[in-house]
């Protein structure tokens, strides 16, 4: 602006006295050129702020929509804005997990942040499991790889009991109380627990999150000819009184007869699938089954948010003191329901499932459902539903009107189940922040993960990831005259059940050290080298063994003497006996999202 002023006054002058000689006229640009210097840094501080209006702006347009009005999504980025103003220039590092959300933090987010605050951000996305060994490492040794982490808040008991990252509720009340956004409104987030020590302190605040579902083919389970044939099949196999209809499957009985029954019976004349899975040997296999696969077998006791006292993961705590995981210490990792769930697990995926099931992860698995010939997934992570391959104009996924021909509902349990337990599992990524963090790096991060999770763009967020973290986003106007295009999800996430739906929460000492004991022992069940009995003893066995030797700030494990099995097995909870097989039950779909709204 101030540069426009004196090149216009130089003109103007020169052009009105023709008699001034070529010297006197280098001399006198010399001299505006220094005044239009002076000019511009005396008006550089509006022609900032003019143009970082204009970046507001033009991002309150590309958010939409949004549940906050224009107006209050101005006051929302305008205080990132003024808030930012020391730390323009900076750059910081955040990592997260390779699934779409995040991606769009990475290409979306990261620059509109840039845009209005001028700080800079390197958003990578790695692997899980890379995430997870570059933040321990972090914080075993101090060196500061990345200055925010988008860590699933199963982590949390890790993080409860080493002290490694920032105390959130301290830091919003004291140090960085300047820094907190006024309308981050934490009342909003759906499950905040998820990130909270046993007394509700704060240490991650959630950036996405989404449930494992059952998922199945509604037009082909509303078919009549379908349930005809089906009654028929159930018929043959239990009788008449025996019978019963096709539908939801409330247990793992029916869900296993409905797998059976689309495997071995073609759809218009095609070969299809009753099943899915994936069986990869990878660290997600581990996480198959402590995402809570244990739990819906029925491994751990009732009791929110995990189990009391014994959790999905078998483990047994008293006093918030793990104690054992072996059923000879009071655990159940190696009890009959854990044996039960992984006997299953393999057996489906050998009978029910793709042969190529075997070789995926579970990032090759996501999407495997849209590939138009399986009937139903038990253990669906609904993020991979907003995958193109399910929403790309021509899927089979869609019906001729553009909506999901799948549909969501809650997972069925296994035999070992009990009422008041969990249901389910949830992912939660989180963002945390390393202890080794400080000061205006600190500060500049907890901005950028505040800025992932405002109410400006998670709306916009969850239209492009399917991973919702606010009440907001699910009830708003937008969301619900919609609801349709999700297939139940939206029922699912206004439901009072959803609460049932829980990550691996704060029994778990050291997720990382644990978690790596998992994957080896199953995938030499699943090739045969191990029985399922076998692979749990190991399993139970190394995580004793692991706990044993931790030396914790807090909380630290101090396992129980051994015990003969039988005392365990024959008290009340978990562990618990065998069972025989329930009676296989299923509900009409109609019939489920009623009761969630109920």
């Amino acid at each position: 602006m101030a540069s426009c002023f004196s090149s216009v006054f130089i003109n103007l002058h020169l052009s009105c006295d023709f008699s001034i000689k070529k010297e006197e006229q280098k001399r006198f640009r010399a001299f505006l050129c220094c005044i239009s210097f002076f000019l511009s840094i005396l008006f550089s501080p509006y022609l900032i702020a003019e143009s970082k209006d204009a970046e507001i702006e033009r991002w309150i347009e590309k958010f939409q929509p949004s549940t906050l009005s224009k107006e209050q999504m101005r006051k929302e980025l305008t205080w990132f804005k003024d808030i930012s103003k020391s730390f323009r220039g900076k750059t910081i590092k955040s990592v997260a997990e390779d699934i779409k959300t995040h991606y769009w933090e990475r290409d979306v987010l990261s620059k509109a942040f840039f845009d209005i605050t001028g700080i800079r951000v390197e958003h990578e996305i790695i692997g899980e499991g890379a995430v997870v060994e570059a933040l321990l490492e972090q914080m075993s040794t101090g060196k500061n790889i990345y200055d925010a982490y988008v860590n699933d808040a199963d982590m949390v008991g890790t993080h409860l009991r080493v002290h490694g990252v920032v105390n959130l509720t301290d830091y919003m009340k004291f140090e960085g109380k300047k820094y907190t956004n006024p309308m981050l409104d934490l009342s909003d987030f759906m499950n905040l627990e998820f990130g909270q020590d046993y007394d509700g302190t704060q240490l991650q605040l959630p950036d996405q999150q989404f449930a494992n579902l059952y998922w199945f083919r509604h037009d082909w389970f509303v078919r009549d000819d379908i349930k005809k044939l089906f009654r028929q099949y159930t018929e043959k196999k239990y009788g008449k009184s025996g019978a019963y209809n096709l539908g939801v499957p409330i247990n793992w009985a029916a869900y296993e007869d409905i797998a059976e029954f689309f495997t071995n019976t073609p759809i218009d004349g095609k070969k299809v699938y009753g099943h899915m899975d994936y069986g990869k040997k990878s660290p997600s296999l581990g996480w198959r089954f402590t995402d809570s696969w244990l739990s819906i077998a029925g491994v751990g006791d009732t009791g929110l948010p995990n189990g009391i006292p014994v959790d999905e993961w078998g483990i047994r705590v008293e006093n918030r003191v793990p104690v054992g995981s072996s059923v000879s210490r009071g655990g159940a990792t190696n009890g009959p329901a854990a044996v039960y769930a992984l006997t299953k697990y393999i057996e489906w995926m050998d009978k029910y499932a793709p042969p190529e099931t075997k070789q995926w992860r579970w990032v090759d698995a996501g999407p495997q459902a849209a590939r138009g010939d399986i009937a139903q997934h038990i253990f669906q992570y609904i993020t991979w539903l907003s995958h193109d391959d399910f929403t790309r104009p021509g899927s089979p996924m869609l019906d001729k009107e553009g909506k999901p021909v799948w549909r969501v509902a809650p997972t069925p349990h296994g035999r070992y189940w009990e009422e008041g337990m969990k249901v389910g599992y949830q992912d939660a990524g989180s963002w945390t922040i390393p202890k080794s963090i400080k000061g205006q790096k600190r500060a500049a991060a907890w901005l950028w993960a505040q800025f992932c999770v405002s109410k400006s763009v998670t709306l916009k967020k969850f239209l492009v990831g399917g991973t919702p973290i606010r009440k907001s986003t699910i009830h708003s106007e937008y969301v619900q005259k919609r609801k349709a295009d999700w297939g139940g999800m939206i029922d699912f996430y206004a439901s009072p059940e959803e609460r049932r739906w829980t990550d691996t929460g704060l029994n778990v000492p050291h997720y990382p050290v644990l978690s790596r004991i998992w994957w080896p022992f199953l995938d030499k069940a699943i090739r045969g080298d191990l029985s399922p009995q076998q692979a749990m003893d190991e399993i139970a066995k190394e995580q004793d063994r692991q706990m044993g030797k931790m030396k914790m700030v807090k909380y630290s494990p101090k396992l129980n003497a051994k015990r003969e099995r039988i005392f365990w097995l024959e008290k009340q909870g978990s562990p618990k006996n065998e069972r025989e097989r329930d009676i296989p039950k299923t509900m009409p779909y109609d019939a489920l999202i009623k009761r969630w709204k109920r």
